[in-house]
């Protein structure tokens, strides 16, 4: 097992183990968790922004470089829980993150003048 397989297996038994399964839900489960997580997310966001001395007009604040680092880990938790809820496993992930990579060069390659959602499609 690869590790991001594993990051997926071990992050589907906590999310058992708090009482969401990801497989089983109906579609407005998923709108519902697709929400939760996004929101979750969010706040993680907020949190590692925090981490940061983000606040020019302040001078007592440091950057925080350890919690930041769990931010990120935090957030990757609920970015794994988004994937499941959409069905998306580790190999899922890997594939749509290889095509997009080829989108993301090929649109730096043409100075992304334009946004054309379209060349994601096969993603």
């Amino acid at each position: 097992m690869d590790k991001l397989e594993e990051i997926f297996q071990l992050q589907d038994g906590l999310n058992k183990r708090i009482g969401v399964d990801t497989e089983a839900m109906s579609e407005k489960e998923q709108v519902e968790w697709v929400l939760n997580y996004t929101r979750a997310m969010q706040q993680e966001l907020a949190e590692l922004t925090d981490s940061v001395p983000w606040k020019w007009w302040a001078k007592y604040q440091e950057f925080d470089r350890q919690n930041a680092r769990v931010e990120v880990v935090d957030l990757f938790h609920f970015l794994v829980s988004l994937g499941q809820v959409l069905g998306m496993n580790a190999e899922d992930i890997h594939r749509a993150y290889i095509k997009k990579n080829v989108v993301n060069h090929q649109r730096q390659k043409t100075g992304y003048a334009y946004k054309d959602e379209r060349d994601s499609r096969h993603i």
